[in-house]
């Protein structure tokens, strides 16, 4: 297949995956929260494969934290590195469990691989690979779950 048709395919690919993501978000008030978290991750997910910084932030809040402080700068600054330097991204994720600590607060734990691809050098790909246990915390206002707090652990 031509470079270019994998290129279209790929991200004809992650439409679709982000399209059925958000359909299944905006289906309304027959879906119960667990399966609006999962469309969570899961249009998060499609923003990431599809390089969409922005898209990958609206699933952020602003008073994001992570476990070292930092805020949804922090996490805006790191993530624009990274997409700058994998031009490709591709991610596997595994969401182990779902549970409702309060009713408005959602705990995600998810196992995620990551495989992103640096820049082309003569003897090859440059390829950065890792799995981690995350844990991220959604909090449920103005009607749409985001993450207020995220940890991970190298696996």
């Amino acid at each position: 297949m031509l470079p270019q048709a994998c290129g279209f395919f790929r991200r004809a690919t992650a439409a679709l995956a982000m399209g059925a993501a958000l359909a299944v978000a905006g289906c309304g008030e027959q879906e119960t929260p667990d399966t609006r978290v999962r469309a969570v991750i899961a249009a998060g997910e499609a923003a990431a494969e599809a390089r969409d910084l922005s898209g990958i932030l609206e699933h952020v809040a602003p008073a994001f934290r992570d476990a070292q402080g930092g805020g949804r700068e922090e996490l805006k600054q790191y993530l624009r590195g990274y997409l700058v330097t994998h031009p490709s991204v591709h991610l596997l994720t595994r969401i182990d469990s779902v549970e409702f600590p309060y009713r408005d607060l959602a705990r995600v734990k998810l196992t995620l691989g990551t495989l992103g691809t640096g820049s082309i050098e003569a003897a090859g790909f440059d390829l950065a690979a890792d799995v981690h246990d995350v844990v991220l915390e959604l909090q449920f206002e103005d009607d749409a779950w985001r993450v207020v707090r995220a940890t991970w652990d190298p696996r």
